[in-house]
């Protein structure tokens, strides 16, 4: 189903009127929003997610013990970060010039085809390491492609005042899939095996399938774009970046949240030689999983309390701070209980930050091109994660390491603050990490595009 552009920024444009980006008005009515359908298809989702995240700890689980390997195990995170890095523009494409239903459809469908392909080979006794690696990288293309539709389909279903709420409640399926899968994969595990697991998350699509197939979310229209023209696939694709560059605060938010990401992905290095260098890998579990319920205690705040109507910027950016001091807390000595407190600090701010920011962007952008920018939303915000994870080790094992050694260069200096000795190296790398996202909190809460977005730029659609 095709879709038609939103009601536009500002005051009425006659229609046909070009709009910054290159995109055309359409003076239609905004559907109705249906938060009972969006309720519908969150509750599918979020039994999805947490059968995906089953499979996911259960193969990780499978492929070191039959490995030993690292770096076999870390290729998974590779392969399910590099398919949004290159599909991401064309994902929002297709989310937007086709039913967004349908996107979803699909895009589960391909995801359990990859789940059962991989339960058919392990009954056979056929399963390697590779085909777990393909099967990943096919399950990480379908997120691509959903995740736009998602996320634009939600801003469809859900009244204005209700968008933080909407947000606060994607997020919590995420946060509860992430704490839960664990403990539930390794009992799973036990009980009925890696197959067993693989079953369950098939069951769990054909859940989240029939919520979709049951749902009707209301159709935009023609897209507005020459997609008749020879090579307007790929033109329309970078027309999310178009947009997103036509606006300055949008762009300037954009850019702190690729920084804020970089230093986060940071963390998921170093975390576990932190907590490794001063306690048990007993002690890493029950810290990574006060993590995870400091996101899920963000996540349920907002999805109870929605954020504010007005200030949103201001919640952001206030994140922003407790994720700086967050990080620097966590370095600053050489404490288990300091790393916890942290480490649920951290998550709990992220997700107020990232649930208001989805809702303000949500606000922002037009139901009918948000495909096309929410896609060059996520592949710009996330392309500095693979850098991190390309540096990280080998700064902390040749410069932060080794300077943080006893004796070592920063000993005497830096060690002083943060203490030195193994994992001491990983802590000096966090607190800049920390530092950094202070310092950027500070330039977007000076620079007046970003801090007055939310005045400057007006809603796309009028308040339900």
């Amino acid at each position: 189903m095709a879709s038609r552009q939103e009601q536009p920024e500002g005051p009425a444009l006659a229609a046909g009127t070009p709009v910054a980006g290159g995109f055309v008005v359409q003076p239609e009515e905004p559907p109705a929003p249906a938060f009972a359908v969006f309720l519908r298809i969150w509750a599918g989702q979020l039994v999805s997610i947490l059968g995906s995240r089953l499979t996911a700890f259960a193969l990780g689980v499978w492929v070191y013990q039959r490995t030993g390997s690292v770096t076999q195990f870390a290729l998974i995170s590779l392969y399910t970060a590099l398919p949004s890095l290159v599909l991401s523009p064309l994902a929002g494409v297709l989310s937007d010039r086709m039913d967004r239903r349908r996107v979803m459809i699909l895009s589960d469908t391909l995801a359990a085809a990859a789940t059962a392909s991989l339960a058919l080979l392990m009954f056979a006794g056929r399963l390697a390491v590779w085909h777990v690696h393909v099967s990943v990288m096919v399950g990480a293309i379908a997120s691509t492609f959903q995740v736009p539709a998602y996320t634009a389909a939600t801003t469809q279903l859900v009244p204005r005042d209700q968008l933080g709420r909407a947000s606060g409640m994607v997020q919590l399926s995420q946060s509860l899939g992430r704490l839960a899968a664990p403990p539930v994969a390794g009992l799973l595990l036990v009980a009925v095996g890696i197959q067993g697991v693989m079953l369950v998350d098939f069951a769990t699509f054909l859940i989240a399938l029939v919520t979709l197939l049951s749902a009707r979310i209301p159709p935009l229209g023609r897209m507005p774009s020459t997609s008749t023209a020879r090579g307007s696939l790929w033109r329309d694709a970078f027309e999310g970046w178009h947009y997103v560059a036509a606006r300055p605060g949008l762009m300037g938010m954009l850019v702190y949240f690729a920084l804020i990401n970089l230093c986060a992905a940071f963390t998921e290095v170093l975390a576990q030689p932190i907590v490794l260098g001063l306690a048990s890998p007993a002690a890493l579990g029950i810290t990574l999983t006060i993590a995870g319920s400091g996101m899920l205690g963000g996540s349920l705040l907002m999805s109870v309390w929605g954020g504010p109507r007005r200030g949103r910027m201001y919640v952001v950016l206030g994140s922003g701070v407790m994720l700086g001091v967050s990080l620097v807390f966590a370095g600053a000595r050489p404490s288990l209980v300091f790393i916890q407190l942290a480490a649920f600090s951290f998550m709990f701010w992220a997700a107020v930050a990232n649930a208001t920011s989805q809702a303000l962007w949500q606000a922002k952008v037009e139901v009918a091109v948000q495909g096309r920018v929410f896609a060059i939303r996520l592949l710009l915000a996330t392309s500095p994660t693979p850098l991190a994870y390309a540096v990280a080790g080998p700064l902390v094992d040749r410069v932060f390491e080794p300077r943080m050694a006893p004796g070592g260069g920063w000993s005497t200096s830096l060690g002083t603050w943060i203490g030195v000795g193994t994992g001491r190296g990983s802590a000096a790398l966090l607190v800049i990490a920390g530092a950094l996202i202070l310092v950027a909190t500070l330039l977007a809460l000076l620079h007046p595009r970003i801090r007055r977005l939310e005045e400057e730029l007006p809603d796309a659609r009028p308040r339900q």
